[in-house]
């Protein structure tokens, strides 16, 4: 006979009872970066830990689910299907010494065993609401790219462990112009549905590093351009780079240190292919050193006028 779990879903992931959806999920995407089994090939433990890590946060990180978990401990699922009157922690209480393990891949339909062994309890209708297909649970992945992936778009090669232990590879397109915070969709490849039921879904949760040369706000880019400081007093030409590449930048006579000049579709593309954002230009002007005796005396002449 199986005996009722005592694992706790919020020491699995280290969070107090009354920790935030944040918490949880700073928590989970840390710990599923330490025991990942890319992180540990062939390391059994760590991939063990990788599958509660995963469990715990599948119904910690959904409020509705969370909320059943808290009131009924791990049966919470059986809980939900029997109605709330029924408490599955009450252990040999209601089934005259049977003690059952709740939730996971071996546990048994309960349905099954009160029509094996009681000739059923609440009838035809109840047993086949238990037996009915139910979704797979969505499963979450973090994945980090850089302001260039995330320009041109790109791909990740996962390596995801399934529910009977084996790794397998998925292939996933990042578009152009995700940002912090895309949720990336790839149907069917979350966790094994029941009763027959479909799988979830797997959402790959971006973040995008910081680019040394660009800041991006939303679609648009910022960037500083350097400019001689001839350039900006009597006009001029100078080269911006870009994503694309590097584009000219027409500077008109007497430009000031810090004015911001736009170029109209240079920044991010947006995402779902609806144009580009914008990148935005400024100046700083760059003095010049190592000046020659004639040159000092052109400049001191030029203060003398400008006095």
């Amino acid at each position: 006979m199986a005996t009722a779990s005592t694992r706790d879903y919020y020491q699995i992931l280290g969070v107090s009872r009354n920790a935030t959806e944040k918490e949880i999920r700073q928590a989970y995407r840390k710990l599923a970066r330490k025991y990942h089994p890319d992180v540990n090939p062939g390391n059994k433990e760590a991939e063990q830990k990788f599958k509660e890590i995963q469990q715990a946060y599948e119904v910690l990180g959904d409020k509705e689910k969370r909320a059943k978990y808290d009131r009924y401990g791990e049966g919470w699922e059986f809980a939900a299907q029997q109605g709330q009157g029924f408490d599955p922690r009450a252990g040999e209480q209601g089934f005259g010494g049977f003690h059952f393990e709740y939730g996971g891949a071996d546990s048994a339909d309960l349905s099954d065993i009160f029509e094996r062994f009681f000739g059923g309890i609440g009838g035809s209708r109840r047993s086949s609401q238990a037996r009915r297909p139910r979704k797979g649970q969505d499963l979450e992945h973090s994945v980090e790219v850089t302001l260039e992936e995330a320009f041109h778009g790109s791909q990740r090669v996962l390596q995801m462990q399934t529910a009977e232990g084996r790794t397998k590879r998925i292939e996933v397109k990042i578009p152009p112009g995700v940002k912090d915070g895309s949720r990336i969709r790839v149907a069917g490849e979350g966790a094994p549905g029941f009763g027959g039921g479909s799988a979830g879904d797997l959402y790959l949760i971006v973040s995008v590093r910081p680019h040394p040369n660009f800041e991006r706000k939303g679609d648009d880019l910022h960037t500083e351009v350097p400019v001689p400081l001839l350039t900006a007093v009597l006009g001029g030409e100078v080269q911006v780079s870009t994503l694309k590449g590097r584009v000219a930048l027409r500077i008109p006579p007497e430009t000031q240190n810090g004015q911001t000049f736009r170029l109209n579709g240079q920044g991010m593309p947006r995402l779902g292919g609806a144009g580009s954002g914008d990148l935005f230009a400024r100046v700083k002007v760059v003095l010049p050193t190592q000046l020659s005796p004639r040159e000092k005396e052109l400049f001191e002449e030029l203060g003398r006028l400008r006095r």
